[in-house]
C-alpha cells in the first residue's frame, strides 16, 4: 500500500513537472530565426512591386481590386498557406474606373492640367472644350439664396468648364512637422508610468492607442443655412440640368497634391464629369479669368462602370493550426485604395507586411497550435465595409456572439504607412497590455516602445475598430508618420518610391513574431469579461 501510494505521488509529480507552462511550447531562439529569415530572403518589395504598381489602384468594386485580391490568395497558396479564397460581401452598388484622362488649357495658354478624376462621375463620351467660369456661391446660404445666385449663373454655365468654388490659398510652410516621433513623445504615449510623470503633462500628450477612434460629421446648419455639402449637392444638380461639360475642383493641397474621393450619391448620373486639379493649375486660371481673360478648355476622360462590383471581396489565407486549430489569430490590412494613385503606403504596404509576417512564419517551417489567418480588406475607404462586414459574419458581437467568437485569439492591423512600428494599442483589459508588453519587449533595438489599452468600440480611421466594435481584440499599431500625413495619404503622390523598405522589414520581423507567440502559448490573449465589457457606442456614432 505505501509502494502503491510512493508510485502514484511520484507519477502525480512527473506528470506536473511535464505540464507545459504558458511559455514552454515557444522557440526561444524563434525571434533570432525570424530576423535572419527576413534579412536574407525578403520579399515585402516585390510583394509591394505587385500590389501596387501591377495592380494599382484598387477602388472597391473595380477589376484592379479583384485583381489584386486573386494575386495575393495564389501568392500565398504558393507560399504554402491554406484555404486561400475570396470571401465575397454586398458593397451595394457597382465598381467604377478611371481608364483615360487629360485635361489641357487651350487658350490663352496652352498647357496640359494635373487632375484627378472624381470617383463615381460620368466620362466626356470624347473629347470637349467649353469655356472655363469660376462659380463662386455665397458663403453659407439659405435655400433661397443660393437658388437666386445659380439662377443668376445660368447662362454662363451651359457648356461650360465650370471651376466650382475661390481659389485656395496654401501658404508656404516654414515649420513643417516632424517626420518620426520623439523617443520621449513614444515613452510618454506608450510607457505604462507615463500617466503620473510631469514631463509627459508638459509635453501635453495623450496617452491614446494606435490609429483609431471616431467621431460625428458636421452638424445642421443654424437659422435654415445650407451645409458644404447640401450646397455642393445643388451645384451638381444644377450643372446637370444646365449641360455643363466638366466641374472643376480646387484640390487646395501643396506641391501638386490632390485628393480626390467619390461622388457621394454613387450614381454617375447625378453629376458631370468632374475632376480635382492641383491648386496651382487652379488658381492660375481662376487669376486670369479675374482679369476678364476668357480660358478655354480641353478634356477627355474615360470613366467605366463595372455592374459586378456590387460584390466586393476579402481576400483569406491560412497557416493551418494544431491542437488549437479551431482557435484563430488574425493579421491584416485594407487592400483597396483611393483612385489617384498606385495606394503604396495606403495600404498596400501594410497588406504586404502582414503577408511577409506570414511567409517567414511558413519559411521557418513553423506548426503554430492555433490557425494564423491572413485577411486583406476591401470597402475600407468606404467606411471600414470589409472588415466590418466579415466580423458580423463570422463572430457577431459581444452582445450577440457567433460560435467563432470564443475562439478568437486577436486581430493584428497596420494602415499607417511605411514608419516604423513604435507601439500598439490594443482593446482589452491591463492583462492584455501585459502579455503584449512582453511579446514586444525584444524589439526595444527597433524602436518598438511598448503598449497601451483602450476600451473604445467606436469604429473609425482604420479596420482594427471593427474588430473593437465587436468586443473583440483589436491590435493597432502606431507607427512614425515619415510622409502620411502630409504628402501621401489618399493623394497622387501615394507610389511605390514612398516606402522605406528597411522600416517596413523591420515591421514585418514584429509582426511574425507577435502571430508566432500568439499562435503558440497555452493561454489566450486576455479579454473584457462580459461583465467588464465595455457599452458599444450609440448607434450612429464613429462612422467615417
Amino acid at each position: 500500500m505505501k509502494f502503491k501510494r510512493f508510485a502514484l505521488a511520484s507519477w502525480l509529480a512527473l506528470g506536473f513537472a511535464m505540464a507545459p507552462s504558458a511559455q514552454s511550447s515557444l522557440d526561444p531562439q524563434i525571434n533570432e530565426k525570424i530576423r535572419r529569415e527576413e534579412a536574407a530572403n525578403s520579399q515585402i518589395m516585390k510583394t509591394l512591386h505587385h500590389l501596387a504598381d501591377v495592380y494599382g489602384p484598387r477602388l472597391t468594386g473595380s477589376p484592379n481590386h479583384k485583381a489584386a485580391a486573386e494575386w495575393a490568395v495564389r501568392t500565398m497558396g504558393g507560399w504554402g498557406m491554406q484555404n486561400g479564397h475570396l470571401e465575397p460581401w454586398d458593397f451595394g452598388h457597382s465598381g467604377w474606373l478611371n481608364e483615360h484622362l487629360e485635361v489641357h488649357a487651350v487658350s490663352p495658354f496652352k498647357d496640359a492640367l494635373v487632375v484627378e478624376a472624381l470617383a463615381w462621375t460620368p466620362g466626356t463620351n470624347g473629347r470637349t472644350r467649353g469655356t472655363a467660369f469660376n462659380l463662386v456661391t455665397p458663403q453659407g446660404p439659405t435655400d433661397a439664396e443660393l437658388t437666386a445666385y445659380l439662377a443668376s449663373a445660368k447662362d454662363k454655365v451651359h457648356r461650360a468648364a465650370v471651376l466650382v468654388g475661390k481659389p485656395v490659398f496654401v501658404p508656404v510652410n516654414l515649420t513643417p512637422a516632424p517626420v518620426r516621433w520623439s523617443d520621449e513623445q513614444i515613452r510618454c504615449r506608450f510607457d505604462e508610468s507615463a500617466a503620473a510623470d510631469p514631463a509627459c503633462a508638459a509635453l501635453n500628450q495623450g496617452r491614446g492607442g494606435a490609429r483609431g477612434g471616431g467621431g460625428r460629421g458636421p452638424g445642421p446648419q443654424a437659422d435654415g443655412r445650407l451645409t458644404a455639402r447640401q450646397v455642393s449637392d445643388k451645384v451638381d444638380a444644377f450643372l446637370v440640368a444646365n449641360k455643363a461639360i466638366l466641374r472643376v475642383n480646387d484640390a487646395g493641397r501643396p506641391h501638386g497634391q490632390i485628393i480626390a474621393f467619390n461622388n457621394t450619391s454613387d450614381d454617375v448620373k447625378t453629376m458631370v464629369p468632374t475632376v480635382v486639379m492641383r491648386n496651382e493649375d487652379y488658381g492660375r486660371i481662376a487669376r486670369i479669368l479675374a482679369d476678364g481673360t476668357p480660358v478655354e478648355l480641353e478634356a477627355n476622360i474615360v470613366n467605366t462602370v463595372y455592374p459586378e462590383g456590387k460584390t466586393s471581396y476579402n481576400a483569406v489565407a491560412e497557416i493551418a493550426g494544431g491542437d488549437k486549430k479551431d482557435e484563430v489569430v488574425m493579421a491584416g490590412g485594407h487592400l483597396d485604395s483611393w483612385h489617384s494613385a498606385t495606394g503604396a503606403t495606403d495600404n498596400a504596404i501594410g497588406c504586404s507586411i502582414m503577408m511577409e509576417a506570414a511567409r517567414v512564419l511558413k519559411a521557418l517551417g513553423v506548426q503554430p497550435r492555433r490557425t494564423i489567418r491572413i485577411a486583406l480588406w476591401s470597402g475600407e475607404e468606404e467606411g471600414l465595409l470589409g472588415s466590418q462586414a466579415y466580423v458580423k459574419e463570422h463572430f457577431g458581437a459581444a452582445e450577440a456572439p457567433k460560435p467563432e467568437f470564443a475562439k478568437f485569439n486577436g486581430y493584428l492591423n497596420i494602415d499607417s504607412g511605411t514608419g516604423r512600428l513604435r507601439g500598439a494599442g490594443v482593446f482589452g483589459p491591463p492583462e492584455a497590455v501585459n502579455m503584449l508588453r512582453g511579446i514586444l519587449a525584444p524589439f526595444k533595438d527597433l524602436k518598438v516602445a511598448g503598449v497601451i489599452g483602450t476600451e473604445s468600440r467606436a469604429t473609425g480611421g482604420t479596420d482594427v475598430t471593427s474588430f473593437n466594435n465587436a468586443g473583440l481584440p483589436g491590435i493597432g499599431f502606431a507607427q512614425d508618420t515619415i510622409e502620411y500625413g502630409s504628402h501621401t495619404h489618399h493623394t497622387n503622390l501615394d507610389t511605390y518610391e514612398r516606402v522605406i523598405e528597411e522600416e517596413v522589414r523591420d515591421a514585418a520581423v514584429v509582426v511574425a513574431a507577435t502571430l508566432y507567440d500568439l499562435a503558440m502559448r497555452n493561454e489566450p490573449l486576455p479579454r473584457f469579461a462580459a461583465d467588464k465589457m465595455p457599452a458599444p457606442p450609440q448607434r450612429g456614432r464613429g462612422d467615417r
